[in-house]
C-alpha cells in the first residue's frame, strides 16, 4: 500500500488540533446535554414557531416512550419519511434513544424507490409526511408495517394554522401542499407523541458502536444501497466539525437548517452539529429563497451550511432587495465545486466566511475541508480534517500510489468513515479496503498539500482508449458564448469505446451547434476530449441539493438519441416507399 497522508497540519488555523478524541456515548446524549446546559434557548424554529430545548427534549422523551410501547427495540429499523420539521428532528432522536437504527428517506421520491429501500432493510416502523403516504402505503397498504402519519401543519404557529382553515382559495392551495389523506390504520404521530408517556430513564441506551443511521446513497459504484453509519462515525465527525470552525460559541449560534435532514450534509451539519451546539435552528421544509430571507429576518442567521446554487440564489437577491446577511460570520459549501465568483459574491454581502468542504455519505459526511481563515484556497478540496488519513492511488490498482503530482484516486481513513453498506457485504469489500480505507471514486492530485478534484471516477469517459474527466470538458465549453450551463457523458461508440456528449443549456435566443463547440474547445482540450456530439436540453437534472446528475442526464441523451434514430428510420422507410410507388 502507498504511503500514508498525514493531515496537513501546515495549513490549519490556528488551535485547530490534528487529532480529536470520540466521545464514548451515543448521539442521543448530544440532544440532553443541549437541554441541561440550554434548556431555555430555542431550539427550533420552524416557520415562526418555536420549541426550546427544555420542550424539545420532553417532546423526545415521549416520542421515544411511544416507540417503545409499539415494540421498538435496540437494533430495529425506523423509517423517517420527512421532510424538514420539529417532528423530524423529535422522530429521528426518539428512535435513536431506545437503540434503533433511523433509516431516512427522500419524501420527494418515488414509490417505487421508497419501497424498494424499506424491503432492503426491513422496517417494520414508518413515520411519514401525509404527503408522503401514498409512497409509503400505496393504496393504503402498509404492508404489515406500523405507520404514524405526521400533520406538517400542526408544527406552526397557532396563527397560520388558523389561516390554513380560511375558506379562502389561497389557503386551501397551502394547505394543501402540507398536508394530504391519511388512510385508515396509519396512526397520528402529533397526537400520539403529545399524549405518551416518557421513556423510562433507566431505559438502555445505544453505545457508540452501535448502528445509528441508514443514509440511501449511489455509493462510489452507483449502485443504489443504504450506508450504515455508526454512533461513533457520527459523533466523531461532530467533534472534527467542531474543531475545524475555531470561534463558534456553544449556546449562541443560529443555523439556517436549509439542507434536507434525509442527506448526510444536512443530517450531520443540523441534526447533529447544531444540537451539540446548543444552537438556534431556523427549519424550513424546504429551500425557498424568501423563506430562507424571512427566516433570517426573524432571527439572523450566524452559520449556514448549504450547496453551491443557495449561495448563489441567496446572494442574489439580497443585492436586488437590500436584505441584510451581515449575521452570516461562517458558511460551508458542500455537494458540488464552488465557483470563486459566487464564493467572492458572498463574502461580499455578508462580510463572512465561506469555504469549500469535501466528503460522501460514506464519511459523515466531512473528510476535508479548507481552512477557516486567509489560508484557505478555494477552488479545492481542502486539507483532511483532523484524524483523517489519505492516500492517493492508481485506480486500478489501489495498492499502489501514484507519483508525486500526478492524479489518482482518494483514500480516505479516519473515525468518521462508515461501517458498510447495509446489507450488501460484497459491496462492502469493494469500497472499503484492508486497514479501513475507503475508497472514493474521485480522481484527484496534491497541490502543496491541498487536494484538488478531477472527476469521478466512476464518470470517467474511456475514448479511443483515453481518459476523458467530464469536468474538465464541462469547463472548457461553459465558457463559450451562448452556453449556459453544461453536462459531460460518455455514450456507447463501438470500437471507440465511449463517445463524448455535451448536454447543453443554451441562453436565450442563442443557437450553438457542434462544429461551434468543437471550434471553441480546440485550443482548451485535447483532440480525444473534444465533444463528438452535443443535446440541446431545456434544463439540466438535479438533485434535491441541486448538483447535476450525470447519471441522468446520460437517461435523457440516450433517449433523444433514440428518438432521433426512430424518426429517422421513418423517414428512411417513407422515401423508400415512395421510390416504390407507394403513398405512405
Amino acid at each position: 500500500m502507498s504511503e500514508t497522508l498525514l493531515p496537513a497540519r501546515p495549513h490549519y488555523t490556528a488551535g485547530v488540533p490534528a487529532e480529536i478524541d470520540v466521545p464514548d456515548h451515543g448521539v442521543d446524549v448530544l440532544l440532553e446535554q443541549a437541554a441541561l446546559r440550554f434548556g431555555d434557548r430555542v431550539a427550533l424554529d420552524f416557520l415562526g414557531a418555536s420549541t426550546t430545548y427544555a420542550d424539545l427534549s420532553d417532546q423526545v422523551a415521549r416520542a421515544a416512550g411511544l416507540l417503545a410501547a409499539a415494540g421498538v427495540r435496540a437494533g430495529d429499523r425506523v423509517a423517517l419519511v420527512l421532510p424538514n420539521c420539529p417532528q423530524h428532528v423529535v422522530a429521528f432522536y426518539a428512535a435513536l434513544r431506545v437503540g434503533a437504527v433511523v433509516a431516512e428517506h427522500n419524501p420527494l421520491a418515488p414509490a417505487t424507490e421508497i419501497q424498494a429501500q424499506l424491503e432492503a432493510h426491513g422496517a417494520t416502523t414508518v413515520v411519514c409526511w401525509e404527503k408522503a403516504l401514498d409512497q409509503v402505503a400505496p393504496g393504503g397498504d402498509r404492508g404489515g408495517r406500523t405507520v404514524w402519519a405526521v400533520d406538517l401543519t400542526a408544527a406552526l404557529p397557532r396563527r397560520s394554522r388558523l389561516l390554513l382553515r380560511l375558506p379562502v382559495a389561497a389557503a386551501r392551495a397551502k394547505l394543501a401542499t402540507m398536508r394530504g389523506p391519511v388512510p385508515p390504520g396509519v396512526r397520528s404521530w402529533d397526537r400520539e407523541v403529545r399524549r405518551a408517556q416518557p421513556l423510562s430513564p433507566g431505559h438502555p441506551r445505544p453505545a457508540t458502536g452501535d448502528l445509528a443511521v441508514l443514509l440511501h446513497t449511489g455509493g462510489t459504484t452507483g449502485t443504489p444501497k443504504a450506508v450504515a453509519l455508526t454512533h461513533r462515525n457520527l459523533l466523531a465527525n461532530v467533534a472534527q466539525g467542531r474543531a475545524w470552525v475555531q470561534g463558534l460559541r456553544e449556546g449562541a449560534e443560529t443555523f439556517s437548517a436549509i439542507l434536507p435532514f434525509f442527506h448526510a450534509f444536512g443530517l450531520t451539519l443540523c441534526l447533529t452539529f447544531a444540537v451539540h451546539l446548543g444552537a438556534t435552528q431556523v427549519v424550513l421544509p424546504k429551500f425557498d429563497v424568501d423563506m430562507v430571507l424571512a427566516g433570517m429576518r426573524r432571527r439572523p442567521t450566524t452559520f449556514l451550511p448549504g450547496v453551491p446554487p443557495m449561495f448563489d440564489r441567496l446572494a442574489r437577491r439580497a443585492a436586488e432587495t437590500g436584505a441584510d446577511l451581515s449575521s452570516v460570520r461562517f458558511a460551508i459549501s458542500g455537494a458540488m465545486a464552488l465557483d470563486p465568483d459566487v464564493a467572492e459574491r458572498w463574502e461580499e454581502v455578508t462580510g463572512g466566511l465561506i469555504i469549500e468542504g469535501y466528503g460522501m455519505t460514506e464519511s459523515s459526511p466531512v473528510a476535508l475541508g479548507n481552512p477557516f481563515g486567509p489560508g484557505r484556497r478555494p477552488g479545492t478540496l481542502g486539507v483532511p480534517f483532523p484524524s483523517t488519513e489519505i492516500r492517493i492511488v492508481d485506480p486500478e490498482d489501489p495498492t499502489t500510489a501514484v507519483p508525486a503530482g500526478q492524479q489518482g484516486e482518494l483514500l480516505i481513513r479516519g473515525p468518521q468513515v462508515f461501517a458498510g453498506y447495509y446489507g450488501r457485504p460484497e459491496e462492502t469489500a469493494q469500497a472499503l479496503l484492508d486497514g479501513g480505507w475507503l475508497r472514493t471514486g474521485d480522481i484527484v492530485r496534491l497541490d502543496d498539500g491541498f487536494v484538488v478534484l478531477a472527476d469521478r471516477l466512476k464518470e470517467l469517459i474511456i475514448s479511443g482508449g483515453f481518459n476523458v474527466y467530464p469536468s474538465q470538458v464541462e469547463d472548457a465549453v461553459r465558457s463559450m458564448p451562448g452556453v449556459s450551463e453544461v453536462a459531460v457523458v460518455g455514450l456507447p461508440d463501438g470500437a471507440r469505446g465511449e463517445s463524448v456528449v455535451a448536454a447543453l443549456v443554451l441562453e436565450a435566443g442563442a443557437r450553438v451547434d457542434l462544429e461551434a463547440v468543437r471550434r471553441w474547445t480546440q485550443e482548451r482540450l485535447s483532440h480525444y476530449a473534444m465533444p463528438r456530439r452535443i443535446a440541446v436540453l431545456d434544463e439540466l437534472p438535479r438533485s434535491q441539493l441541486g448538483k447535476v446528475m450525470r447519471r441522468k442526464v446520460r437517461e435523457q441523451v440516450l433517449t433523444l438519441s433514440e428518438q432521433v434514430h426512430a424518426v429517422a428510420a421513418d423517414l428512411a422507410e417513407s422515401a423508400a416507399l415512395r421510390r416504390r410507388g407507394v403513398s405512405g
